[in-house]
């Protein structure tokens, strides 16, 4: 996957809050959505590890299932301050590690492509036999008389002591941040997960070039991610040409044996999870979620909900038109936003103020910086020891997508309520 993929889809859902926020976010409303995207997007250049395991394995039909003796090995453990491509782990020096080359990712990929077509453009990362652990990636445009098609193969390993709706890129994306996105997830015998998207290159369009990519994610936690692009390569056409390979022919590749030995080169985790966010505060996402929905007004209905810790995205539907609604809770936000809590340089009808209490409170209505025509209103609290909830809205069931009402659902003064209700942090 090349470093402009990772940069554009790393980004995706950290902009889809920054876009709503207006004045610069504190960075770590901006790093966690980052990390709550992973899961999302097709990001990963790096993957999470603190030991590497040898594999004997074997396929039952069509599952891969791994065993082995396992040797240790140093990691750093990141997985929510995504670094740049290329991001490793070290390994230990204490037994010889199974490796795979660049060159070997390249020729299984090609081997598992359909006969009669023509390759070019191919590259590969393999893993190092000594130093820092490179996830193993292979890229090529493939050619027939029909056209061309940009393909990629990224293998990882998640982290089990990591929630997994926050990393890797299996699952469907949330229609308030994919709203063209046609994705379904199964659970396969054995339990394997596959999830299956077809997609367009730019979030914000149903037209353009496609994209189409499929996840497979084996029950020991090993993740294969084979995306294909229509036209050629990544941002490579822009006719809408339907990629040259189905979904079937990707769920194929993702789940062939013939991985087996990058699969075998993958780091393995000893069992303790080394996030950076381990040991701070967080608002578990089921409480998220009943605050927010004991504000919606009677009488509409709640669809597309996703919420995770901190964060809860829903779509509301009071009957004039679908309206998507976010808050986010966060701890200790002081020093970060001391700054950040006035109307200077904030674009839009902007009012900020603080309450008698020492809350400090912001309020924007401006519209949508992905281009659209959305109007997106926004309430953000600090409260005096550092807790902040922003809640903010769309008149549309997404941020890049159409209008669907004149405007916002809520009133600002809902917004306001809902920013300052306190049961976010007590339960």
């Amino acid at each position: 996957m090349s470093l402009n993929e990772d940069l554009d889809e790393g980004l995706t859902r950290a902009m889809s809050r920054a876009a709503g926020e207006f004045p610069p976010h504190s960075a770590d409303l901006v790093q966690r959505s980052v990390a709550r995207g992973r899961r999302m997007k097709l990001v990963r250049a790096t993957q999470v590890a603190a030991a590497t395991a040898v594999f004997a394995l074997v396929t039952v039909g069509g599952t891969m299932m791994a065993t082995g003796a396992v040797h240790s090995v140093g990691g750093d453990g990141t997985r929510s301050r995504p670094g740049a491509s290329g991001q490793s782990t070290e390994r230990s020096s204490s037994a010889a590690p199974v490796t795979v080359s660049g060159e070997e990712m390249v020729s299984t990929l090609k081997s598992l492509l359909p006969p009669g077509g023509t390759v070019s453009d191919a590259s590969g990362r393999g893993t190092q036999s000594d130093g820092p652990f490179i996830s193993p990636t292979a890229k090529l445009t493939y050619s027939t008389g029909k056209g061309s098609s940009g393909i990629d193969i990224r293998l990882a390993r998640l982290d089990p002591g990591v929630p997994a709706n926050q990393q890797g890129d299996g699952g469907c994306l949330p229609v308030e941040v994919r709203p063209y996105d046609k994705c379904t997830t199964r659970k396969l015998p054995g339990g394997a997960v596959l999830s299956t998207t077809k997609s367009f290159t730019y979030p914000n369009s149903d037209t353009g070039q496609k994209r189409w990519y499929v996840v497979y994610t084996t029950a020991a936690g090993v993740q294969v991610t084979v995306q294909e692009f229509g036209g050629g390569g990544e941002k490579g056409s822009v006719d809408g040409a339907d990629p040259l390979l189905s979904t079937d022919r990707l769920t194929s590749i993702a789940r062939s044996p013939a991985w087996a030995k990058a699969i075998a080169a993958l780091p393995a985790d000893d069992g303790h999870s080394t996030s950076p966010s381990a040991g701070t505060k967080h608002v578990p996402g089921t409480r998220m979620t009943s605050v927010l929905k004991s504000h919606l007004p009677h009488g509409g209905t709640i669809s597309d909900l996703d919420a995770s810790d901190d964060l809860v995205e829903l779509v509301y539907d009071d009957g004039r038109g679908k309206n998507m609604v976010e808050a986010d809770a966060q701890y200790n936000m002081s020093a970060l936003l001391a700054k950040d809590m006035g109307c200077t340089g904030v674009a839009g009808d902007c009012e900020a103020w603080t309450m008698p209490d020492g809350t400090k409170v912001k309020k924007v209505k401006g519209h949508s910086e992905k281009g659209g025509s959305a109007a997106v209103w926004l309430v953000d609290t600090l409260r005096p020891d550092g807790r902040r909830v922003v809640v903010r809205e769309v008149n549309s069931y997404a941020e890049s997508a159409p209008v669907t009402r004149p405007q916002p659902a809520l009133t600002m003064d809902r917004l306001l309520t809902i920013a300052l209700d306190e049961r976010f942090f007590t339960g």
